[in-house]
């Protein structure tokens, strides 16, 4: 969870020791400076603060005087439903706080507080709040005419690629996104998501890689206090925060072999066995992969199971290029624009005829992220209402030979003639097996007729460029 999110962020603690709710103020202003502390000291003040607020967290505690705390989650809970809820206990009142999860309390501690733990779970808490909203923010995006949140671009291969995720959606099975990094795949799994019967459940978006391997296991399926040193209480872990939403594992080729086989079990069985536990527990979980890994390669040299490649290979997603849907560069830009200026702040700024030819000649081997990171770095630098060419920071000289994309030259100077070749080569082949798909609507027996290849050669020339015949069907 980035700054950004927790800055805006405002959590309401509860309790009826006064020396208790300014001591935990007090620590989080040092401990979590961005977040906004609010507190209350009983249910009816806290209640009041909520219609009051926008709250985006509650730490409270359980028994407070004459006022039951699941009496007041009931009631917030019936104001707020996705509200994030925190319940404090003492030792004597772990039953009480096993109560309070089945009520709809999304995590307890126990008293007296280990303070860095405390920040780490409010951390987690507001990224769950955070996530949320997102979401919230994302369906109300949804234009009459935009059957798929989050996306803006309009070209054919856009419009035959909504389908595709529109029908995916409602399947209800596993999905496998694949492509190149930066070209929307997360965006993608969150659209799967919205556009589902699991739309009001959480959606959990899990950067595999990013967690070290020796933690991966424990943070997806959760363990039991005692599991090992340090496990002090029991953890849920990711798959029962998604249990009857979506959870979606980005970069699923680099995971160990040791985790492969762990979630082969879930896809099998929908449950998952925690760390310390006596038996597995049942979930219900729709698994949503992403990679732009060769998964094919990874299971040819053993370091990606085969089962597992096939298990989750259910319905299989090729996003595309910017390259592919060059047709959208101006619209995609045109939206950036629109989004860094409202981040900013600043007044409306627009491309010169010349800016929107140089993006539209360039090749993008960061895709769509890397289309994104140019516009904010040019409207931050340039001081001027229209943005040119040279504010870019892109070279005009990567313009096409005999066709968009054929890079001849870089920074003025000459490439040597293989790369030129090979760069030609490849812009070809793209426009070429495009043209051939869009003719034959996606038909790959008849596609390779029409070219006078093999069908096997076809099948290797798509692979190589990662381009997928079904979004040319109709």
């Amino acid at each position: 969870m980035n700054k950004q999110s927790l800055r805006t962020s405002h959590i309401l603690i509860v309790d009826d020791e006064p020396d208790l709710l300014t001591g935990l103020q007090r620590t989080f202003v040092k401990r979590l400076p961005e977040v906004m502390v609010l507190t209350a000291k009983d249910g009816n003040e806290a209640l009041e603060k909520l219609e009051q607020g926008d709250i985006d967290l509650v730490l409270m505690d359980i028994m407070m005087g004459e006022t039951n705390g699941l009496e007041i989650l009931d009631r917030i809970h019936t104001i707020r439903p996705e509200l994030t809820v925190i319940m404090m206990t003492g030792y004597g009142t772990i039953e009480l706080a096993v109560d309070a999860i089945r009520r709809g309390a999304w995590d307890f501690i126990t008293k007296p507080l280990e303070l860095d733990a405390l920040a780490r779970l409010i951390r987690k808490g507001l990224e769950r709040s955070f996530l949320l909203t997102e979401n919230r923010q994302l369906r109300s995006q949804i234009l009459p005419e935009m059957s798929v949140p989050g996306f803006v671009g309009k070209s054919m291969l856009m419009q035959q690629f909504y389908k595709t995720i529109r029908t995916t959606a409602t399947s209800g099975y596993t999905v496998l996104i694949r492509g190149a990094s930066g070209t929307g795949k997360e965006l993608c799994a969150r659209a799967i998501h919205l556009l589902s019967a699991r739309r009001e459940k959480p959606f959990v978006m899990v950067n595999c890689p990013a967690i070290p391997e020796h933690l991966l296991e424990s943070e997806l399926f959760g363990y039991k206090k005692g599991a090992f040193t340090g496990a002090e209480r029991n953890h849920e872990g990711l798959f029962l925060q998604a249990d009857g939403g979506t959870i979606c594992l980005d970069e699923i080729g680099d995971i160990p072999v040791s985790i492969q086989i762990k979630l082969l079990r879930v896809l099998q069985e929908q449950e998952i066995k925690q760390l310390g536990a006596a038996s597995p527990r049942k979930i219900d979980v729709r698994i949503i992969a992403s990679t732009n890994a060769d998964l094919e390669a990874k299971t040819g040299e053993g370091s990606f199971r085969e089962d597992l490649f096939y298990r989750l290979e259910v319905l299989t997603l090729r996003m595309p290029s910017l390259c592919e849907i060059a047709d959208d560069i101006p619209i995609l830009s045109a939206h950036f624009l629109s989004e860094v200026r409202k981040e900013l702040g600043k007044e409306k700024k627009n491309l010169s005829p010349a800016a929107l030819e140089v993006l539209c000649a360039h090749r993008w081997p960061g895709n769509i992220r890397e289309l994104q990171n140019v516009i904010r770095r040019a409207f931050l630098f340039c001081n001027e209402p229209e943005i040119d060419s040279q504010h870019l920071m892109l070279d005009p000289a990567l313009m096409a030979a005999q066709g968009r994309g054929m890079q001849l030259s870089v920074r003025g100077e000459v490439m040597p003639y293989k790369l030129a070749k090979d760069s030609c080569l490849d812009s070809f082949t793209r426009q070429y097996v495009h043209t051939l798909l869009s003719k034959t609507g996606g038909n790959i027996s008849q596609a390779a007729r029409l070219s006078q290849l093999t069908r096997a050669a076809l099948q290797k020339i798509l692979r190589r460029y990662d381009i997928d015949g079904n979004v040319f069907r109709t």
